[in-house]
């Protein structure tokens, strides 16, 4: 029998019959489809959301776990791994002063952490991925170390979340390793996830029935949008092969890592994709469905299934297995309360961005095009699942220097001027007719306006970075870490007031000279 209690709750996980689970997971998406029918799930407008994922760091720089007390003072979750956590946004309406209060939430949430973390020596860090191992630990220590409690394997350094354990201790286990251009690892947990940190954009659709809709628009976006996004080039130096040179590492990683990580830690090869691109969706109800049919991983006891009174607690066990429903975009339905009730899509494939600006950029691009773009038929639906698959592990390995094919107003092209210009049009577009002006609506995608025209995103700043470093004569280690110093710095200046655009030189004065422009155009 396990010592810990948390060994205990992991064997009451793995003694759960999982067909009797799945057997309620099916009865649940019979009284969602029902609530479907019902009209539960509509809405009067769009409403959009906001997940928001950070890393603590130590003044020096290094990984740092962060006091649980400290998370729940100032109203952040804990996620996978200590050194994490989650902010998840108040949902407002798609409009002008909706999205504005998001930021301001967003922003007022930081500003309240600031003080508590401090006290700590502590930062909150917006990335995709560390680079800088806790004090006195190597990164591979701290991913892999974990104890057996009386054969339960228990991560050392992950969150007292039983169903992370369970994930290790299952008889269908994820692949627990990375194995990347030049990175290898192999853990006994799911740990090595905790690596990596992004932001989740919402948006709730107006009418349920319409959400396939939707959902295709925003599976063909992810390439586009990734691409502008990439922001985890490198790993911690230590996980590196031996035999790796930097030249090779510059040459063949990826610029965004942290797909390659979410992947590689939680499918099998050859067995199991549970963490892979999302297919169309024909109606709603095969949304409910694909839930339904996706492999469980950890049947949860029905002691553990919430039980809050809230409406979504009326279909729990579904609610439970979509937790494990790992797709980069996915559709979810939920609610407090009949009244809250939502279907809306989840959009996955962003990381963490360097500012609090850049990510509001990203919610306004996302939720102003799958606005414009759904009211107009743009010809975007029509490009083939194939190719949207394509351009999002194009945007995965080459960023901004993706080659990306995209079907537009004027046909089907691989110009990426043509592609972002066609596609703030319509994300503009989108927002104006949410009430935005042409001021606001400008003023929220112009930091990823300029990504697109300049070729920059904070994958190509830190490779850049590390570049300098080592023809400085650093030493590859020393380089990566030099390098995200810099970003730490930079992010302490910028990540409530500012925008990326200052860190490349192309800030303030540069925006008010574009808005002149724009004027006199």
């Amino acid at each position: 029998m396990a010592e810990s209690e948390l060994a205990r709750d992991v064997e009451s996980v793995l003694a759960v019959d999982p067909d009797a689970f799945d057997e309620r997971v099916r009865e649940d998406a019979a009284v969602i489809k029902e609530e479907i029918e019902a009209g539960t799930f509509d809405n009067p407008q769009a409403i959009v959301g906001l997940e928001y994922e950070f890393y603590g760091v130590a003044d020096d720089g290094s990984l740092a776990r962060i006091p649980r007390r400290v998370l729940e003072f100032v109203g952040f979750e804990k996620e996978l791994g200590l050194h994490n956590a989650e902010m998840t946004a108040s949902p407002q309406p798609l409009n002008e002063y909706g999205l504005a209060a998001q930021e301001s939430e967003v922003r007022a949430r930081l500003e309240a952490a600031a003080e508590p973390m401090d006290a700590e020596g502590l930062h909150l860090v917006s990335d995709a991925m560390w680079t800088i191992p806790p004090e006195g630990e190597t990164a591979r220590e701290y991913l892999t170390d974990s104890v057996n409690d009386d054969g339960v394997e228990i991560a050392t350094n992950m969150s007292a979340s039983t169903r992370y354990h369970a994930m290790a201790n299952t008889d269908r286990p994820a692949s627990m390793g990375i194995d990347a251009p030049h990175v290898s690892l192999d853990a006994d947990t799911v740990m090595p996830e905790a690596l990596i940190t992004s932001i989740q954009p919402h948006y709730q659709v107006p009418q349920a029935v319409d959400l396939p809709t939707y959902f295709r628009y925003a599976v063909r976006l992810a390439g586009p949008l990734l691409a502008l996004g990439v922001n985890s080039p490198f790993y911690p130096p230590d996980l590196y092969d031996a035999d790796a040179t930097p030249e090779a590492i510059l040459a063949d990683g990826h610029d965004e890592g942290r797909i390659d990580v979410f992947e590689d830690v939680l499918n099998v090869p050859g067995k199991s994709e549970k963490v892979r691109f999302p297919r169309d969706l024909d109606s709603v109800q095969d949304a409910v469905d694909a839930v339904v049919a996706d492999a469980t991983v950890v049947p949860m006891p029905p002691t553990s299934v919430a039980s809050g009174g809230r409406f979504d607690d009326e279909f729990a066990h579904f609610r439970m297995k979509h937790g494990t429903f790992w797709r980069w975009v996915r559709p979810v339905f939920g609610g407090a309360s009949k009244e809250s009730a939502n279907a809306r899509i989840e959009f996955r494939p962003l990381p963490g961005q360097p500012t609090v600006r850049d990510t509001m950029a990203f919610q306004a691009l996302l939720a102003g095009a799958l606005e414009a773009m759904v009211a107009r038929d743009h010809p975007l639906y029509d490009l083939p699942w194939e190719t949207a698959r394509e351009n999002f592990y194009a945007a995965v390995r080459d960023g901004s220097d993706a080659e990306i094919t995209y079907r537009g107003v004027d046909g089907e092209t691989t110009d990426a001027d043509e592609m972002y210009a066609d596609l703030f049009e319509q994300a503009e577009a989108g927002l104006r007719s949410r009430g935005l002006d042409e001021e606001a609506a400008a003023k929220y995608l112009w930091p990823l306006r300029q990504r697109a025209r300049h070729g920059v995103t904070p994958a190509d700043w830190k490779r850049e970075r590390v570049r300098e470093n080592l023809d400085d004569g650093a030493s590859f280690e020393n380089a990566v870490y030099d390098m995200q110093y810099d970003y730490l710095e930079y992010q302490r200046d910028t990540l409530i007031t500012g925008s990326f655009a200052d860190w490349t030189g192309r800030g303030e004065e540069l925006e008010a000279e574009t808005h002149r422009s724009n004027r006199r155009g």
